[in-house]
């Protein structure tokens, strides 16, 4: 099994050569605007843009829980915009992230990941506004990712 690199950073700044696809947790009401897509959207305007209409057009294509949409923000970096979070609050079944969607998600994302023969560049993924433990979120990665380059990003203090 492959180890996960650990490194205090920026994942939209990723530290690789080659292809890179950054990973991270939306939620299923179409909401951007807080937590770890304002950095990708400093960066970058599609993947907020292409998000946006992903899920305005939701009716006609397979934006929901554990779909995930690939923009590339630029000739070496995809975005994955990966729906892994109900809601945006605590509500009666706890934190808005749902481990089985996360887990259907990361299927995509290593197959992706595969195809470009890129490397897997994330922060924390799930365990910030969507309120998920790491100790959960951690071997889905191990177990999805197996093979791929992964590196997971803590903010700089």
């Amino acid at each position: 099994m492959s180890a996960i690199r650990y490194i205090r950073g920026d994942a939209t700044s990723p530290q690789a050569k080659g292809v890179k696809v950054i990973a991270h947790v939306c939620n299923d009401l179409g909401g951007w605007g807080k937590g770890f897509v304002l950095a990708i959207s400093r960066r970058w305007t599609a993947p907020e843009e292409a998000y946006r209409a992903w899920h305005r057009a939701r009716a006609s294509n397979d934006f929901g829980l554990g779909a995930v949409q690939f923009v590339q923000a630029d000739p070496h970096i995809w975005v994955a915009n990966m729906v892994a979070q109900r809601g945006i609050r605590p509500g009666s079944k706890g934190p808005p992230i749902r481990y089985d969607a996360l887990d259907t998600c990361l299927t995509a994302l290593a197959e992706k990941a595969r195809e470009l023969d890129a490397s897997v560049h994330l922060p924390r993924i799930g365990c910030g506004l969507a309120g998920g433990r790491w100790e959960r979120v951690e071997p889905l990665l191990l177990r999805h990712l197996d093979g791929i380059p992964v590196t997971v990003y803590d903010k700089a203090p």
